[in-house]
């Protein structure tokens, strides 16, 4: 960890030049003085690579971009245009796939709680389909069916497989224990199956299934394709999806499988369990991670004798909640020396006011770190925008693509006045009352005009 950055966690065209780190073809120090900090930098070049890798790997129509990972109106158009399909997982994910442009029948639509709005946009505009959680959900669209009339909605049916992975337990999805699906054991699975087979509302396609996120074994994804392909197979269904996960490199040393040896391990277990039919996946942190990266400047370094050295940035968990949330780990660097050995060890923070404002624990760093330094944190382009936060009402951060020696902000940075934008500005005080209220059973009872 104090020798300079691995070259493999940074985006795919990355170049060190005399004057510093430069991602494509931009210097980051220049991007950061045009368009401050903090600040999300994508290649571009690099996701279209991501993107074409994985359509190589499984085939055209059988790669979805699992949006969560990453969205705005820029990527969705990009992961369209390079053949993907678009995985959603609420109505605002579709409002904005629909928004760039990405037709309906490309657009599958996610949720372990879709409501009445979700499901009645997702039909009216027909996507390519809908997986379908819960027998609460199978009536919400029967009910939308029959009452308003939209057409039948082709659905997958999501599974549990009762096979869990991941690197941590809040994103291992694919167990008997989980909010997604219906679980195989006990055969709620197989009457899902019957359920949706024998309703007019609904058009049953195909089962779907996902193990968790951040898998650096394809046994692990194998094994869940595996035990769903085994039971899409028993009930003769005609597609299979068995979800993303696969897993990136955030540290030195970590080593992630490619596309092509996930497509074949995949394609072995589900054809050694009975599935004879192509695979669908969902990749999104395997596409967009490593192609992203944040900019910090150093306000504060704070050194405490025989404890420990704080680096204070302008930034922090409202720009990057992964290591809150789940203990994620990352790497830093100079921008300006990107190849400097880094000794020092210092705790990265944020401005926030929590103590678990941490963005990296043990951080190496380069020894003449200075305040009003750049600083980067490489692989952040999958979660970081994505679960990004007015906490502390920090402005969230802009979002620039590069690539030719070009930047284009593709998501702007919030101001103060945003941040007031959906206050209701109500004088000092309670308003006259229009309405008698009269007391009774529990809450107050109002009475009087409608």
């Amino acid at each position: 960890m104090t020798s300079a950055i691995e070259s493999g966690l940074l985006p795919g065209t990355s170049e060190v030049r005399q004057e510093g780190l430069a991602v494509g073809g931009v210097l980051l120090t220049e991007l950061a003085r045009r368009f401050g900090t903090p600040l999300f930098v994508y290649d571009e070049e690099h996701l279209r690579r991501r993107c074409r890798e994985a359509v190589a790997a499984f085939g055209r129509d059988n790669v979805a971009y699992a949006s969560k990972a990453f969205l705005c109106t820029a990527m969705a158009r990009l992961a369209h245009e390079e053949g993907l399909l678009l995985d959603v997982a609420s109505g605002g994910e579709l409002r904005v796939a629909l928004h760039a442009g990405v037709p309906a029948d490309r657009i599958v639509l996610h949720g372990n709680n879709k409501d009445g709005t979700e499901l009645r946009t997702a039909m009216s505009a027909r996507v390519r389909h809908l997986v379908v959680d819960s027998f609460d959900e199978m009536d919400r669209i029967e009910r939308l069916h029959a009452e308003e009339h939209l057409p039948p909605a082709r659905i997958q049916l999501r599974v549990a497989p009762g096979v869990a992975a991941g690197a941590h337990e809040a994103i291992r999805t694919g167990g008997n224990d989980s909010k997604f699906g219906f679980g195989l054991a006990g055969g709620t699975a197989a009457a899902a199956v019957r359920r949706a087979a024998g309703s007019p509302a609904m058009i049953l396609e195909g089962v779907h299934a996902h193990v968790g996120s951040q898998v650096l074994d394809t046994a692990e994804l194998a094994a869940g394709a595996a035990a769903v392909a085994r039971f899409a197979a028993d009930s003769r269904m005609h597609r299979l999806t068995v979800g993303g996960g696969l897993g990136v490199a955030y540290e030195a040393g970590q080593t992630p499988p490619s596309f092509a040896e996930w497509a074949a391990r995949v394609r072995t277990a589900v054809r050694d369990a009975g599935w004879g039919s192509s695979v669908t996946v969902e990749p999104g942190r395997s596409i967009a991670a490593r192609a992203g990266l944040t900019l910090y400047r150093v306000g504060t370094i704070k050194r405490i004798e025989g404890v420990r050295t704080y680096v204070g940035v302008d930034g922090g968990m409202s720009d990057n909640l992964r290591p809150a949330l789940y203990g994620s780990r990352y790497e830093v660097f100079l921008p300006r020396s990107p190849r400097a050995p880094r000794p020092m060890r210092a705790r990265l923070v944020g401005k926030h006011c929590e103590s678990g404002d941490v963005i990296v624990d043990d951080a190496a760093l380069p020894a003449d770190l200075a305040v009003d330094d750049l600083l980067a944190t490489p692989v952040t382009g999958a979660y970081g925008y994505a679960m990004a936060s007015n906490y502390n009402k920090l402005p969230r951060p802009a979002v620039v693509f590069v690539r030719d020696g070009r930047a284009r902000t593709v998501v702007r940075r919030e101001t103060e006045e945003d941040l007031l934008r959906l206050d209701v500005d109500e004088p000092a005080g309670f308003p006259e009352p229009t309405e008698k209220v009269r007391s009774g059973t529990g809450a107050a009872q109002r009475v009087g005009t409608a």
